[in-house]
């Protein structure tokens, strides 16, 4: 049995990252009680960011820099909000052919995240 799930990223720059998940996906920042680690919490969703300046960027892994799908209530209010943001969307919104509206955005460390909900009668 799985009990809990948390998402743990290496971040060129800690600071920059917790403005990002808090303006453009709504998250609370925490700290952890170490310097080089913040935890972005919303709902039921967890993502651990430490700080790794020198890591090979997530954007460098090309295709493979999604980590996450994260299934909302309102997908449509998502984008709005991530927009507003100035998030770069890296998948338009639209309803796709498995019951699901969605699209995909990346962040500013490079890593990707597809934000979407079951369209009715799913």
């Amino acid at each position: 049995m799985i009990r809990d799930h948390m998402y743990v990223l290496a971040v060129p720059d800690l600071a920059r990252s917790a403005a990002f998940y808090r303006d453009a996906l709504g998250f609370t920042v925490h700290e952890m009680g170490d310097p080089g680690w913040r935890m972005f919490e919303r709902d039921g969703c967890r993502i651990m960011a430490g700080a790794c300046p020198d890591a090979m960027p997530a954007a460098d892994t090309g295709d493979h820099a999604y980590f996450a799908y994260l299934v909302v209530t309102d997908a449509d209010a998502e984008h709005a909000r991530a927009l507003a943001a100035g998030a770069e969307i890296v998948k338009p919104l639209r309803d796709e052919p498995w019951d699901m509206r969605e699209f995909g955005l990346r962040t500013v460390d490079g890593h990707r995240i597809m934000v979407g909900h079951e369209l009715p009668g799913a």
